[in-house]
């Protein structure tokens, strides 16, 4: 594989779950030496169900690829030791473990910083430091509840509820990317690394507010927080006459020719459809008539015509389905490759392509402590302390 941006980075995966691990999984797409620091028990997503060896479940063959696995007790002094040689050796250094603990284990900010004062500290957490929940426990439910996101569903089915996906987890591991980059780029500048903080519920006011600020983004506000047109219950896929289809007419041309095509043309001169703020206005009975027009035709026979005059519409497919998209075969997004002792799995690559910069899988998902002992070799341990961490429990070897 061609080397990527991150060739001969060095980033230490001190995380756990998945957004910690999401976000250095991209790193390590990016050609990064991973170094995923993970306890004798193993992370929790190993363990997960299903798997076809203990240790090396469906997330973490995705979840864990192209990075190296370390297996310490941290809570063992000589641990704590191979973790702050290790860190000598790294650029960066991601963690979601809470401060007091990182503390106690003497892995905190300062004492890590301290033997490499360049290194690029990135403490992912719940609620930012210096606000009255910085000890707050924080999962991707609790943070779409205190953000707002699952309060949105109210306008729209009546009641809150979550998105079913780990949402605020993935979004703030693209933030933990995105931070660890610029801070890359700063060190390159100056030469200084830096702490990063990135906060989950910080991070998802953000992300909701980007839309739903509104006219409360003005101050005294010129309207309430909320996008109406996001907000209406009309606002779903729609039924036609065999299936479920997207159809969103945006652009007044979208519009006219939607109209035309249902045989209505007036509608796009009136005064509630004629314009995109006057069609926000109208958003429930615009909607609710494409609702009442797309029954009367099947899901080919709108995708033919949106297709044709431009209007953004797809099919609504399952995740079983994915694989059947003629799109996604072709640009071979999802494909399966051999793992050496799972076989065969999903791949599922960087869907960003770069030019001069390849992603690519370039290390397969590692058992537990598969690099155990090639780590502290490089690091300088000879092969009686190895020996001797082994035989006390404070490393563990798949190998």
């Amino acid at each position: 594989m061609e080397n990527g941006a991150l060739d001969g980075i060095r980033i230490i995966d001190l995380t756990t779950v998945l957004m910690g691990p999401m976000a250095t999984r991209m790193l390590g797409d990016h050609g990064a030496d991973v170094i995923r620091v993970e306890p004798t028990t193993g992370d929790s997503t190993r363990n997960g169900l299903p798997s076809r060896n203990p240790g090396m479940s469906g997330f973490s063959l995705n979840l864990q690829r192209n990075k190296r696995s370390l297996s310490v007790d941290l809570k063992h002094d000589r641990g704590q030791e191979v973790v702050l040689e290790l860190a000598k050796t790294a650029d960066v250094l991601v963690t979601n473990m809470r401060a007091e603990a990182l503390a106690r284990l003497g892995l905190d900010e300062g004492s890590v910083t301290s033997i490499n004062p360049s290194l690029i500290y990135c403490r992912a957490n719940g609620f930012s430091a210096d606000g009255p929940y910085k000890d707050k426990a924080a999962y991707d439910d609790a943070i779409q509840a205190a953000s707002g996101l699952a309060g949105l569903f109210t306008a729209t089915t009546g009641r809150p509820n979550y998105v079913p996906a780990v949402i605020a987890d993935k979004v703030t591991g693209l933030h933990i990317v995105q931070a660890v980059m610029a801070a890359l780029i700063h060190r390159y500048r100056t030469g200084v690394g830096q702490h990063i903080e990135v906060p989950m519920f910080e991070t998802m006011v953000s992300f909701n507010l980007v839309e739903h600020l509104r006219g409360a983004a003005f101050e005294p506000p010129e309207g309430p927080f909320g996008y109406e047109r996001l907000l209406t219950p009309a606002r779903k896929p729609y039924e036609t006459a065999d299936g479920f289809v997207a159809l969103l007419p945006y652009t007044d041309k979208n519009y006219e020719d939607f109209f035309n095509f249902i045989e209505r043309p007036e509608l796009a001169v009136t005064d509630r459809f004629a314009t995109h703020n006057a069609r926000v206005a109208n958003t429930a009975e615009l909607y609710g008539l494409i609702a009442d027009a797309a029954q009367l035709k099947t899901t080919a026979v709108w995708l033919e015509f949106c297709d044709r005059v431009s209007i953004p519409a797809a099919a609504v497919l399952d995740l079983a389905n994915l694989e059947d998209d003629p799109h996604l075969s072709q640009v071979d997004l999802v494909h399966v490759t051999d793992h050496p002792t799972e076989g065969k799995y999903r791949y599922v690559r960087d869907p960003v392509r770069y030019s001069e910069s390849a992603t690519g899988l370039h290390r397969h998902a590692p058992r537990l402590g598969e690099h155990s002992i090639e780590l502290l070799l490089e690091l300088g341990y000879n092969d009686d302390q190895i020996s001797e961490m082994l035989t006390n429990g404070i490393i563990t070897s798949a190998s």
